[in-house]
C-alpha cells in the first residue's frame, strides 16, 4: 500500500508557474500506473503560462476560483469543477478570486517534459 501525504511532497514551480507538488507519478514511485496526479496552487491575482501537452489533462478544483483558457474558450471554473483539457490544446488558468485558487491535476498518459510546450506572452 502507498499512501502519499501532500506535506510530505517537495513544492516546486512549474513550468506554467503554478506552485506544484507531484502525489503520484509512475517514473518516481513503483506503481503501475498510466497517469500522473499532482496538487497545483496558483496566488490571487496570478495566470498560469500558457502552454500544452500532447497528452489529455483534467483539473479538478478543490477551492477558489479561476477563469479557465482552453484554445478560444473561456469560462470561470470553481470548487467542485472538474475541467477535461484535450491532448495538444493552447490553456492555461487565471486566479480570479479573492483566494489561492487550488486544484488537482490528473495527466494521462503521466506527464512527461518532452511532452508540454510552454508559450511565451506576447
Amino acid at each position: 500500500m502507498l499512501v502519499q501525504n501532500l506535506k510530505d511532497c517537495q513544492e516546486f514551480i512549474a513550468g506554467d508557474n503554478t506552485i506544484l507538488r507531484e502525489l503520484l507519478h509512475p517514473d518516481k514511485q513503483p506503481l503501475a500506473l498510466r497517469y500522473s496526479l499532482a496538487h497545483a496552487t496558483l496566488p490571487v491575482g496570478k495566470t498560469s503560462q500558457p502552454h500544452s501537452l500532447t497528452t489529455s489533462e483534467v483539473y479538478y478544483i478543490l477551492s477558489g476560483q479561476g477563469e479557465m483558457h482552453i484554445d478560444d474558450e473561456t469560462q470561470i471554473v470553481s470548487s467542485g469543477d472538474a475541467v477535461y483539457i484535450p491532448p495538444n490544446t493552447r490553456q492555461f488558468i487565471r486566479n480570479c478570486g479573492v483566494e489561492p485558487l487550488v486544484f488537482i491535476c490528473i495527466v494521462d498518459p503521466a506527464w512527461r517534459k518532452e511532452d508540454e510546450t510552454v508559450y511565451n506572452i506576447t
